[in-house]
């Protein structure tokens, strides 16, 4: 049985994050910054300029993602932090109109992007990197986590790279209780940390 383990991505781990972020899907051009800017930043950057964004993220801390290890190699990624710092949630119609916390408030942190690289797919790691980060926003002062998944059951069938939000069972399993549906296929979630 493979060994996994759940890590922060700090900045001795940066080449761990790449390899994570490398294995399928858009992370490699993305580099997790889609959430981070304004549509009209993300569309003027290259690559490379999100590449350099997201270490000096990483670098300049706290970590704002968590990487999965199976069998000490680097197979997943989620996004986990201040909803504050990723800007665009709160640009995000579907999203600002439905949540029921404060867009202000920094101990609301959201869950807003998976990776998980091809060959490590159907493992069960976006329900345990989601575990880890939880407990990793608990740990940070969070109130509330806040998460975007699709619902893959509604609407037309979901390519891998769509479910980069996560899926809505996987997040039901976790204890996040559904606080919208803007779209058939989509939700928004949360988890109080409070109770």
């Amino acid at each position: 049985m493979a060994q996994i383990t759940i890590e922060p991505a700090t900045s001795e781990r940066f080449g761990d994050a790449q390899h994570a972020l490398t294995g399928g899907g858009d992370g490699t051009a993305c580099q997790c910054q889609w959430w981070t800017i304004t549509n009209a930043e993300f569309q003027r950057t290259t690559t490379a300029e999100r590449q350099e964004m997201l270490r000096a993220e990483i670098v300049s801390g706290p970590p704002p993602a968590l990487i999965a290890y199976v069998d000490d190699q680097p197979a997943g990624w989620v996004r986990v932090g201040p909803r504050t710092a990723q800007v665009r949630l709160s640009r995000t119609k579907n999203y600002s109109a439905n949540s029921e916390e404060p867009w202000d408030d920094d101990a609301v942190w959201a869950v807003s992007c998976f990776v998980v690289r091809r060959e490590h797919r159907g493992e069960g790691l976006n329900a345990r990197l989601l575990e880890a980060a939880v407990d990793y926003a608990r740990a940070g002062g969070a109130r509330v986590v806040e998460a975007y998944p699709v619902d893959p059951a509604a609407g037309r069938k979901k390519s891998p790279n769509e479910l980069y939000h996560g899926t809505v069972s996987t997040f039901v399993a976790a204890g996040f209780r559904e606080v919208a549906r803007p779209r058939p296929d989509l939700a928004i979630v949360a988890l109080d940390l409070t109770v």
